[in-house]
């Protein structure tokens, strides 16, 4: 006869076979494919894919599925009834009409102790996971996050949402130190500070590539992330190898995103960079940010917008156009508590160097500055072409003593009392002694020629920028 079991062991052993039994549940659920929920490709327009039965949120990532080609990757873009709008980040050769379109699996969450009781339990959010991490420095990788330097498979990185919560502005740092750009011009005249955003206006052929290489490689910074997006193919590689150099790309990552490529996937590209530069600050480090250019990035954004019906406003650009610059623009600065910045230069290309043109006037508003390289001053061998008088740093007065604030402010009252006179000058019109300061102004111009121009391989520290600058002015 066995032998009786008291109360609490019979309740001991019926909890262990409850407990095996949802263990091996929760294996077999972990193992059984959920179901997944299909369209149907009903029209491509031009850029945009109209799918209907496709019930996923707007971002996420859908795969288009033709027999006999490979999958075509577009994201939603909008909706209107029961039909969704796609946007493909690849070329849409091969597609027929009633192709599937399959929204991609959202990743697993890895198991975190303590935070999440189901090992097996998905993400919610559907959207785009790029590469992210060390690995990535000293690379070139596209907008998808492959690498294209032909140095192999990237390593120590791992997939991290491109979808980011923005930070509260009440807990990020005011700007209140001083960055070294290494350009004498900038340091001495137009101080950039650590988590400032700026940009750099220019037209066409006037040397901004090269101004930006120059920061790349002088700059006080960790990391350096930059953005090509929508320029030449022939450019990136010239950016990479002669501007960027060996030195400045030890430490940097470079998304490159052509102007041949699918208006949404140069809009990817600049996201991309800017969550790459996140990633970065967001581990205590200082990154520099580069993106060339923040037009291309609202072009894009105006294709889309264009393709799917919405309305155009301003010179052809619809309004969600100018939603989207504060977006991307204001990721960056200064992270949490003062954990980390990112300084972020931001090109402005301006249509016929028309400063009135809508783009630039819009980042006007929303970046902490704006450097402007003049075309005049370009054509005439003056390097880096920048135009004093019209450039502002908005933090400058917060990041620099006093006196170098003085200083920069009476070598631009120079400026502006040469280029007023500079007709009457040229022409032989002009009489010394009838104004004192333009007599200075005038005496000191070669001085000032010095403190403005720098050649491209010559690096200026701000403490010397500062000294040639108290050096033209007395002060």
């Amino acid at each position: 006869m066995g032998k009786l079991l008291s109360t609490a062991e019979r309740v001991e052993r019926r909890d262990r076979h409850w407990l095996r039994w949802l263990a091996d549940l929760q294996e077999h659920a972990a193992e059984t494919q959920p179901l997944r929920t299909e369209g149907t490709l009903l029209r491509v327009t031009g850029l945009v894919l109209e799918a209907a039965g496709v019930r996923v949120p707007v971002g996420s990532v859908c795969e288009v599925l033709t027999p006999g080609q490979r999958p075509v990757l577009a994201e939603v873009v909008g909706f209107s009834g029961d039909r969704a709008y796609l946007m493909p980040t690849g070329e849409l050769h091969g597609l027929t009409s009633g192709a599937r379109v399959l929204p991609r699996e959202a990743p697993k969450v890895p198991p975190r102790f303590g935070t999440d009781r189901h090992p097996w339990r998905r993400r919610e959010d559907r959207g785009l996971h790029l590469p992210m991490g060390g690995g990535l420095l000293g690379r070139v990788v596209d907008s998808h996050g492959h690498p294209i330097d032909r140095q192999g498979p990237l390593a120590d990185v791992q997939p991290e949402p491109m979808a980011r919560r923005p930070i509260n502005a009440m807990d990020r740092d005011p700007v209140r130190l001083a960055l070294d750009t290494g350009v004498r011009a900038i340091n001495a005249l137009l101080t950039i500070g650590r988590g400032q955003r700026i940009g750099l206006f220019a037209g066409t052929g006037v040397g901004k590539s090269v101004l930006l290489g120059m920061m790349a490689r002088y700059t006080a910074a960790d990391v350096i992330v930059v953005g090509l997006i929508g320029e030449r193919g022939r450019e990136v590689k010239e950016f990479i190898e002669d501007i960027l150099g060996p030195e400045g790309r030890k430490r940097s990552v470079v998304v490159a995103a052509p102007a041949d490529a699918p208006p949404l996937v140069r809009m990817q590209g600049a996201s991309y960079a800017t969550a790459i530069a996140e990633h970065f600050r967001d581990r205590g480090q200082h990154v520099l940010l580069l993106m060339d250019s923040l037009t291309r990035y609202a072009m894009a954004q105006r294709e889309i917008a264009l393709a799917i019906g919405e309305p155009p406003a301003t010179k052809g650009y619809p309004p969600s156009v100018f939603a989207k610059l504060p977006q991307l623009v204001e990721r960056s600065g200064n992270g949490l508590h003062g954990v980390g910045s990112i300084t972020a230069f931001y090109t402005v290309l301006s249509e016929g160097d028309d400063p009135q043109d809508p783009i630039a006037d819009a980042a006007r508003g929303i970046l902490d500055g704006h450097i402007v390289l003049s075309r005049e001053l370009a054509e005439s061998g003056h390097f880096p072409a920048i135009d004093v008088e019209k450039s502002v740093s908005r933090v400058m007065g917060a990041v620099v003593p006093p006196d170098q604030v003085l200083a920069a402010r009476r070598l631009r009252q120079w400026l502006a009392k040469v280029n007023k006179a500079r007709d009457l000058i040229q022409l032989g019109a002009y009489s010394p002694g009838s104004d004192p300061d333009l007599d200075t102004a005038v005496r000191q111009q070669p001085q000032i020629e010095a403190l403005l121009q720098q050649g491209m391989h010559d690096r200026a520290g701000m403490d010397a920028s500062r000294a040639q600058l108290r050096a033209v002015t007395g002060l």
